[in-house]
């Protein structure tokens, strides 16, 4: 079993490459986001808690999240788990690895998937995509064959992520460079950090993370 987490800034890739990762590999995607919703209406003890503190507007603890994890790592049975969107913390680190350690597992591989800030906001900034089939588009680099017309279903309820603006991605960038780099170096002392280029194409990536993962699993 191969264990990863994908470190990286909002619209590095990461969600993208995990799809990849459970489609090709079987791995199972563990996103903070996801969990929790699924835990909002699962139930279940710990999905009351969850939908109690969300439904007060107040974040979610880590050993409540921990919580979620610990869960799955129960129940599902996967070649590997890729954590994605947690930890972003020295803390939820630490506490990630002690779960794992309890449940006899180990992190194989963290992998830090790396932009140049500049062209990650023109990348982010010039999506657009069809509200209908969910075509993605680019100002530049894919632009419609016809401007305001889907090209895969000829819709004109063409969309922007009201959060995918400069002034809101930049904002989301500092966060995360204030509260997840520190892992960076954690990782990389424990020797399981390494580092590729997430501007480069959709199967470039997904080629370097063949490779991390094929090396961690020998």
């Amino acid at each position: 079993m191969t264990n990863i987490i994908l470190l990286g800034p909002p619209g590095a890739g990461k969600g993208t490459q995990a799809h990849k990762l459970v489609a090709e590999r079987g791995m199972v995607q563990l996103s903070t986001g996801d969990m929790l919703r699924e835990a909002r209406t699962s139930g279940t003890e710990m999905g009351k808690r969850v939908a109690e503190v969300m439904d007060r507007g107040q974040l979610v603890t880590d050993e409540i999240v921990i919580g979620l994890i610990e869960e799955k790592l129960d129940t599902v049975k996967a070649p590997g788990f890729i954590f994605d969107g947690f930890p972003r913390t020295l803390k939820q680190a630490d506490a990630l690895g002690a779960l794992l350690e309890r449940h006899g597992q180990t992190l194989g591989a963290v992998i830090e998937m790396k932009v140049d800030d500049e062209a990650l906001v023109s990348r982010i900034t010039g999506r657009f995509t069809c509200g209908d089939c969910g075509a993605v588009y680019h100002d530049v680099t894919h632009p419609t064959k016809v401007a305001g017309v889907c090209d895969a279903c000829g819709s004109t309820n063409l969309k922007r992520r009201a959060d995918d603006n400069e002034v809101s991605l930049r904002t989301r960038l500092m966060e995360y460079y204030k509260k997840t780099s520190p892992l960076v170096g954690y990782y990389y002392h424990a020797h399981l950090l390494s580092s590729i280029d997430a501007l480069a194409s959709v199967e470039t990536v997904a080629d370097e993370i063949a490779k991390v993962l094929d090396k961690a699993g020998k």
